[in-house]
């Protein structure tokens, strides 16, 4: 319970119920801070504990100084937790693992269980195999079954075991559309020691597009599996007080103009202005002028521009979405009175002090796409022939090492950024200006036109740009019925004229929710969608996460045969090089009606204003503003189409699944019977031979290196991610393992087997290790043989393991920066890594570090391992980290490396356990441990 320092703890009535809740008006300076702050202020009001979160912190965030740089360290603690099926899987494992290990301290198993609510959404599994047909849904969801079977009877066993863990199963929808629709709160009613409290809805998710319910209100963003986990078990987030961007909305969006092109002016906006770590909020007159579903689809791109969040206060639109997406009148009763008491409802008079400030004129919007590789490379739909052709020779024929670079990401969604070509250059560069724009002249086109006849006999030219993949995914744009029946009139009216989709295209519908599925029904346009092949496939992210599936099989062979450089179109948030397909160099962000346009176009070498789409009956030309529907019709439609009823019918049992799920054979019990045979989910060893007590910290000696880095080395340099090929140290193992080659399917789906995950560790195809120069990937050199022959990273460290010698990494600046995956750590620690030295860290992977045990120490100001003379052959000593025993942190230990000669070089390194939190982690051996005994010494629930 707070020790509430402030005298904040007050009382709310609303609808007759009396609610407890911590008012932020009484610290100083709270009624000028920014919406999110305040979100934040009532947190630690509400959880000061006296110790990692104190009186101090909280007049000091109240105080905030928006002009200074972030310093000042705060303990966060969300209000729930978010998952997705890819990341998810693994906090659920270590969850069944802490179960297991608690009864064998003799301890109650049953009181495992997620403090914070958690909820998880399966979506990334299906893939659009195939499309085109009335039955393309069901014939990927048996496909997606077949894949994920053992998955989905792990997470069938979660959902009946643990309390206050729910799982929405495949087949419903987009995890952060099911989150605004249904799942967030606002604000959050729940009984906390006995009385009802009331506080806002705040969440972390383990996807960076969490921040999608930044458009209700609701602050939360991505994290990895380990703050994740944390969150779930009562632990908070440790996060720097952020710099807060203003960003001021005026003006209204003109006819014509899509949700999409508003995001897509945001997302070049913002990535110019440089908010990567900053938290980003909208005010001004023209908020109240922004439909929550455009604010959703604001809020889902905040990762594109690289802020932590993207939020919106709560008003009125706020309340108008929850009536309509069928919350009760009592919870949206609750959310009104609430901000209102709390300084938390927007008032468009009022200017919070905010850190730096934009604005725009949402009259100045104009349609737009953007590629052909990164969100922020917005271009006006005007120019788009123009652009295309400028960039199109940097594509065609280009050398392989430049183009799929990203390979490695490709299907993992929590990635803040693709791998650069370079590791450590993040290209941030404004995309650029094409000809049109600059002297009026259209650029020369190069064409590679080459014959493909398909399987039924038609046959055509297919060309550079050719439009391969049409494809309206992802909850960025499925979540907004403007957009989503924007597109299905222009099907009608495409299919009133005769339009048809070219036959080199693959066309597809992924949408986020079934209501989108209803009013589509309802409006009766589902039909002009089925006729172009825009065919419901199922209910997830598909192609923006890389889920595709195969192009039709001709267009597909002629594309490698000749190296064509195709596109995709998609009204998705990503579109990374190699991320859509493996055979599409080119992808575009569009808007779901732009999504049909370009289908019916075939090609991105096309000027939609001034080039007609094709012929009707008649033969007469057919332009895009024939079949563009105006913001009258569109609404006209969901007038009639959308209601309140869809919405409560489609959630009124949304965890119960279908049948498919239902009759899943599924173990019970409190502790989950682990199958031996199993390649996709293993009991992880974090807990084997674990003490009740935890053992004194000790000194670490005679280390080796395992890997010597950079600077800028990523997570997702670190982290498995990507296909899995069968020559590397996990393929291997999948084939003693029994596993067919077309089945290794990629490390994504294999979170759960940590077999699989440690064996890809530092195994990025990008990744140089200094002390195995001329090499790129998993290796190293094992320095138990004789000469210390290269090898895999993998093999080098079972060698290490079985010889009792412990590792380090040395690395240079912001060593782990990305987005903060959790096996990042955990593969560290499990590969036998017990300390990191580096020039600088982010943040969080320092954080996560600490939470698998693993010691982050920092190289003395301006020193690095190359300006010490380290070259990562010497053996390492570490004195000084046992004063941790005293339940003090030093703030160096004495580090001291030794040559093959003999000689030494010996500095004091920083260590970077920054709180007495993570000080407890790290003398427990981990975050997990530090839980678990808490667990069985004070009988507390978990």
């Amino acid at each position: 319970m707070s020790v509430n320092s402030f005298g904040a703890k007050t009382e709310l009535t609303s609808s007759g119920t009396p609610y407890q809740i911590f008012s932020i008006t009484k610290v100083e300076g709270a009624d000028t801070l920014p919406y999110s702050l305040k979100v934040l202020l009532e947190n630690l009001l509400r959880t000061e504990d006296g110790a990692n979160i104190t009186a101090e912190q909280i007049a000091s965030l109240g105080s905030w100084d928006e002009t200074a740089e972030p310093s000042k360290e705060i303990q966060f603690t969300p209000a729930r937790v978010i998952m997705q099926d890819f990341t998810g899987v693994p906090c659920v494992v270590d969850l069944a693992t802490m179960r297991e290990a608690v009864a064998e301290l003799g301890g109650d198993p049953a009181k495992v269980n997620p403090l914070s609510p958690a909820e998880m959404v399966i979506d990334h599994s299906v893939i659009a195999d195939f499309f085109g047909t009335d039955q393309a849904m069901s014939l990927n969801m048996d496909v997606e079954y077949e894949r994920n079977r053992e998955r989905y009877q792990f997470l069938r066993w979660g959902q009946t075991a643990f309390d206050d863990f729910k799982v929405v199963p495949p087949g419903t929808g987009i995890v952060h559309q099911v989150n605004i629709e249904n799942l967030a709160r606002v604000v959050f009613p729940r009984v906390v020691n006995g009385e009802l409290q009331a506080y806002p809805d705040t969440c972390v998710g383990t996807d960076s597009h969490t921040t999608m319910v930044n458009g209700l209100g609701v602050v939360g963003w991505g994290v990895g599996g380990i703050e994740a986990e944390a969150a779930m078990l009562g632990q908070p987030v440790s996060m720097l007080v952020p710099r807060v961007v203003g960003f001021k909305l005026s003006g209204k969006l003109n006819d014509g103009v899509t949700a999409t092109d508003l995001v897509l002016t945001i997302t070049e906006m913002l990535r110019a202005h440089k908010v990567v770590g900053k938290f980003v909020e909208f005010y001004g007159p023209s908020v109240a002028e922004v439909p929550l579903a455009n604010r959703a689809t604001i809020g889902n791109m905040s990762p594109e521009y690289g802020s932590t969040i993207a939020v919106f206060p709560i008003d009125d639109k706020t309340l108008d979405y929850l009536r309509l997406t069928g919350r009760s009148t009592e919870q949206i009763a609750l959310v009104e009175d609430y901000a209102k008491a709390q300084g938390l409802w927007h008032d468009p008079a009022v200017e919070p002090r905010y850190s730096e400030y934009l604005e725009l004129d949402l009259s100045t919007v104009v349609p737009s796409i953007a590629g052909p590789k990164r969100p922020q490379d917005r271009v006006v739909l005007s120019e788009s022939k123009a652009a295309f052709r400028e960039v199109l020779p940097s594509y065609a024929g280009a050398p392989e090492e430049l183009v799929g670079y990203d390979e490695s990401v490709a299907e993992t969604m929590p990635a803040s950024d693709p791998i650069a070509v370079h590791p450590g250059q993040i290209d941030d560069s404004p995309a650029p200006d094409h000809e049109l724009a600059v002297t009026g002249t259209l650029p020369r086109r190069v064409s590679k036109p080459t014959q493909v006849t398909l399987a039924d006999g038609t046959t055509f030219e297919l060309d550079h740009g050719a439009v391969t993949v049409a494809s309206i995914t992802s909850c960025t744009n499925t979540s907004n019925p403007s957009v989503m029946l924007g597109a299905a009139l222009v099907a009608k009216k495409a299919v009133e004229r005769g339009l048809r989709p070219k036959p080199w295209v693959k066309t597809t519908v992924a949408p986020g929710s079934k209501v989108v599925t209803d009013y589509y029904e309802k409006s009766g346009l589902q039909q002009y969608l089925d006729t172009l092949g825009f065919n419901t496939v199922g209910y997830g992210c598909v192609t923006c996460i890389g889920n595709t599936g195969p192009l039709i099989p001709e267009v597909s062979q002629a594309i490698n045969d000749n190296d064509l450089a195709v596109t995709a179109v998609l009204s998705g948030n990503r579109n990374f090089e190699g991320r859509i397909s493996p055979d599409v160099k080119m992808n575009y962000l569009a808007s779901p009606p732009l999504v049909i346009v370009y289908a019916l176009a075939g090609t991105m070498d096309i000027d939609l204003a001034q080039e007609p789409l094709g012929q009707d009956a008649e033969g007469r030309d057919v332009f895009m503003s024939d079949i563009w529907p105006t913001t009258e019709e569109i609404e006209e439609v969901i007038g009639g189409s959308i209601s309140a009823e869809m919405f409560e019918r489609r959630y009124a049992d949304v965890f119960a699944g279908d049948d498919k799920w239902r009759a899943l054979p599924t173990p019970d019990g409190e502790i989950f019977e682990w199958d031996d045979a199993s390649t996709y989910v293993r009991k992880p060893p974090y807990f084997d031979g674990m003490p009740e007590q935890p053992a004194p910290v000790t000194d670490i000696s005679g280390a080796r290196v395992l890997l010597k880095l950079g600077d800028s080395v990523t997570t997702d340099h670190i982290s498995p991610a990507g296909n899995i090929k069968a020559d590397t140290p996990a393929g291997k193992y999948l084939t003693e393992h029994g596993v067919a080659r077309k089945d290794f399917n990629s490390y994504g789906s294999r979170r759960g087997n940590h077999e699989v995950m440690i064996r890809g560790t530092f195994a990025n195809i990008r990744l140089r290790n200094q002390i195995a120069p001329g090499t790129e990937g998993g290796f190293t050199r094992d320095f138990t043989l004789p000469e210390g022959p290269v090898s895999f990273v993998y093999d080098a460290s079972v060698n290490y393991a079985a010889a009792g010698i412990p590792l380090v990494v040395l690395a240079g600046k912001e060593y782990g920066s990305g987005s903060s995956r959790d096996w990042a750590a955990k593969g560290t620690s499990l590969l036998g890594v017990k300390a990191v030295i580096a020039e600088s860290y982010e943040r969080i992977h320092r954080s996560n570090l600490i939470g698998m045990g693993v010691l982050p120490l920092q190289f003395p100001e301006g020193a690095s391992a190359d300006g010490l003379g380290l070259d990562g052959t010497e053996t390492f000593a570490f004195t000084g980290v046992t004063a941790l025993n005293e339940g003090t942190t030093p703030e160096t230990v004495r580090v001291t490396a030794t040559k093959a000669d003999g000689s030494q070089i010996v500095f004091d390194a920083v260590v970077r356990i920054d709180t007495p939190g993570e000080a407890d982690y790290y003398r427990n051996g981990g975050i997990m441990q530090y839980v678990l005994r808490h667990l069985v010494t004070q009988g507390q629930a978990a």
